[in-house]
């Protein structure tokens, strides 16, 4: 039991996930976990205290002014007796109040009184979680140290589907064990990683770009730092959030993406190139709008090369550790160990994206790892176990070079 003696504080607001709760609760005590609920208002709408109670083994607090608990401070001792204070569901209001260190329930006093951590597993609309007010409260409780668990994407109660489901109750308890189990094998180390694709512009409007998602390079940089690295994301345009303590910056172009990757590499110890960088970009970028005409059935676009992004990370002088990805379509192997080596890589992970259920837009891959004196194939999984088993295979081939 992974979590055996951990006293966990579980936060249930106002959301249809709680239906869930009782299931998380369970999942909890299954692993050894001590488990004291405390209720919203909006939370005792969609699940009643009694069945938490029946569940967790204890009353369920659910009021800032119980003259009964208050006589004993209740909420300052639920504070300095949790390990952790999870939420779970945390709605956009909760978020909201977090963010803005409101104390005027049971829930909120609790979170500014502890001193244990505190995560949230968001749920709500897609377009509550996507809107600007929720992501910049997001980034402000991030920045302060909150762990985010989530969302997950899918149909919605609402019949929306999108970024905002509440992951499930089993994955919650998988980043509980992860937390009070974390591997720092990565610690001092800084890893740059790239991800997603790039848009290479050919009018206003119009790019020409790939169906790369980004999830494996979150992925990465989710796993790299729950390994104690200091993690900055080179992200092209991706709807996906940033994972817990990463710095993220945003690019558009290859030529963007050369540009911050040469400047983060030469402080980095790893560098992981997993985006997809589209090899040519447009010679002459229209300024204003193509127009299709009657006589033009046919168009001619000229394209020149991008700048190679990892040759020219494995040329500087004091290269990191570099890790490149190769995506293909036929004779895998082949193609991953020529780039290997014609790219001077220590490391390459590659993938056939022309199979399905796997590689882009996928939640699931499976890659063929090779380095100069051996290989390792990493079987067909979601990428967030993919994800962590590479990099546990990169920190042994770094400690072994």
């Amino acid at each position: 039991m992974f979590l055996q003696n951990k006293n966990i504080v579980l936060g249930v607001t106002g959301g249809i996930a709680a239906y869930k709760s009782a299931e998380l609760v369970r999942r909890l005590k299954d692993q050894g976990a001590n488990v004291r609920v405390v209720m919203t208002n909006g939370g005792k709408a969609f699940i009643t205290p009694l069945t938490l109670q029946a569940v967790s083994g204890n009353p369920v607090a659910d009021s800032l002014l119980d003259p009964a608990a208050e006589a004993a401070m209740g909420h300052i001792e639920l504070a300095k007796w949790a390990d952790l204070i999870l939420i779970a569901p945390a709605t956009a209001n909760t978020i909201a109040r977090l963010s803005a260190g409101m104390a005027d329930d049971l829930l909120a006093t609790i979170c500014l009184a502890t001193a244990a951590p505190i995560a949230v597993a968001p749920a709500m609309n897609q377009q509550m979680w996507h809107a600007i007010a929720t992501q910049e409260n997001m980034a402000v409780i991030t920045r302060r140290g909150v762990h985010v668990w989530g969302p997950g994407a899918g149909e919605q109660a609402c019949g929306d589907v999108g970024y905002g489901r509440m992951i499930e109750p089993d994955d919650i308890v998988e980043h509980c064990i992860k937390h009070f189990n974390t591997n720092h094998s990565l610690a001092g180390q800084h890893w740059v990683i790239t991800a997603g694709p790039t848009r290479e512009a050919i009018d206003p409007v119009r790019y020409i770009s790939n169906h790369s998602s980004g999830k494996m390079g979150f992925s990465i940089a989710d796993a790299a730092q729950s390994f104690g690295a200091k993690v900055t994301i080179i992200a092209g345009p991706v709807n996906l959030p940033t994972p817990n303590n990463c710095t993220r910056i945003d690019v558009q172009s290859a030529e963007n993406m050369h540009e911050i990757a040469l400047a983060q590499a030469v402080n980095a110890d790893v560098f992981v190139a997993c985006a997809a960088v589209a090899d040519y970009k447009v010679a002459k970028i229209s300024e204003h709008k193509l127009k299709k005409t009657s006589s033009n059935d046919a168009m001619s676009i000229a394209l020149v090369k991008n700048p190679d992004i990892v040759a020219s990370i494995t040329a500087l002088k004091d290269k990191p550790f570099t890790v490149g990805f190769a995506a293909e379509t036929q004779d895998v192997e082949h193609y991953a160990k020529g780039k290997l080596v014609r790219k001077n890589l220590d490391m390459i992970a590659a993938n056939d994206v022309a199979k399905q259920g796997q590689g882009f837009n996928s939640d699931d891959n499976a890659l063929k790892v090779f380095w100069h004196n051996g290989s390792k194939e990493l079987p067909l999984t979601a990428k967030k176990q993919l994800a962590e088993q590479l990099v546990a295979l990169i920190h042994d081939r770094v400690q072994n070079d």
